[in-house]
């Protein structure tokens, strides 16, 4: 079947902790020396008073912070491609995306605000080259960061987005995003307000009162459930046996709706007052 005869789609994945279990900036904390709980100070100092887009506390960390800037090179972010650990089964989701669901073509592309050299050589052989967006920046010759070209973070990623979807030629209800984090709030407003279709990958506030759909599991895979029972139509039975047929079964599947609760005790002088946050169906 062509895919001209097939219903056209837009997958766009985040990265951090999207399709891998921890952030590229820990990673490259640890690589360079400079520690973990260093980063999360300066990247939490930052993310306080709203200094960056929030995603793009790395990218700022390297153009402007003098400790990351004199240690961190290209090859360290290379790196940190081979070190972070990835979610299972990326590849095969590229290709069922691709071609594995009958009258159905979703073109699959990351979207990261992480620098697009550890995408590269975390998802090299995974997924082609130009399916992938991150930051860029341009080197010096001694592979020292000297100027960003691009951040693909915050409303960046909206903007990348909306020239991919345009590029595409896809509808804007014909796109699917999946992320994980504050990062990806503002991306996924656009994208539910344009009739797409957005996923979560944690149960983190930020994103799981915003997306449509919930999804937790330690392979890429997971995200092939709402995406065949939402745009696909396909039943919980169908699903089984469509994942049976690429070798893997469902072990649990647990739907729950779940809210978060924040409780003070009222003083005697004023109402009772409760702050309830509804959360999302997850799978």
């Amino acid at each position: 079947m062509s895919y001209g005869s097939m219903k056209s789609y837009l997958f766009v994945s985040d990265f951090d902790q999207t399709l891998t279990f921890n952030d590229s900036g820990y990673v490259l904390s640890e690589i360079v020396g400079i520690g973990t709980q260093e980063f999360e100070r300066k990247a939490k100092g930052m993310a306080k008073i709203n200094l960056v887009q929030q995603g793009a506390e790395l990218a700022y960390l390297l153009l402007h912070d003098p400790e990351f800037r004199s240690r961190v090179r290209k090859e360290h972010l290379v790196e940190v491609g081979k070190q972070i650990r990835l979610k299972s089964d990326i590849k095969l989701l590229y290709e069922i995306l691709d071609h594995g669901i009958e009258g159905y073509h979703f073109d699959f592309y990351v979207l990261s605000a992480a620098p697009v050299e550890v995408i590269y050589s975390a998802l090299d052989g995974m997924l082609p080259r130009d399916h992938i967006h991150g930051t860029e920046f341009n080197y010096g010759a001694n592979g020292e960061i000297e100027s960003i070209v691009r951040a693909t973070a915050g409303y960046g990623k909206v903007a990348f987005l909306d020239e991919l979807q345009t590029r595409k030629e896809i509808g804007p209800d014909h796109v699917v995003y999946a992320g994980d984090g504050s990062s990806d709030v503002h991306v996924m407003l656009h994208v539910n307000a344009r009739d797409g279709f957005t996923i979560a990958v944690s149960e983190s506030k930020h994103v799981s009162q915003i997306a449509q759909r919930t999804v937790l599991s330690t392979s890429a895979l997971g995200v092939l459930a709402p995406i065949l029972e939402r745009i696909v139509g396909l039943n919980r039975q169908q699903i089984r046996k469509f994942l049976e047929s690429h070798g893997f079964l469902i072990q649990e599947w647990d739907k729950v709706r779940a809210e978060w609760l924040t409780l003070r005790q009222a003083r005697p002088d004023e109402p009772v007052e409760e702050h309830a946050h509804a959360g999302v169906a997850r799978v």
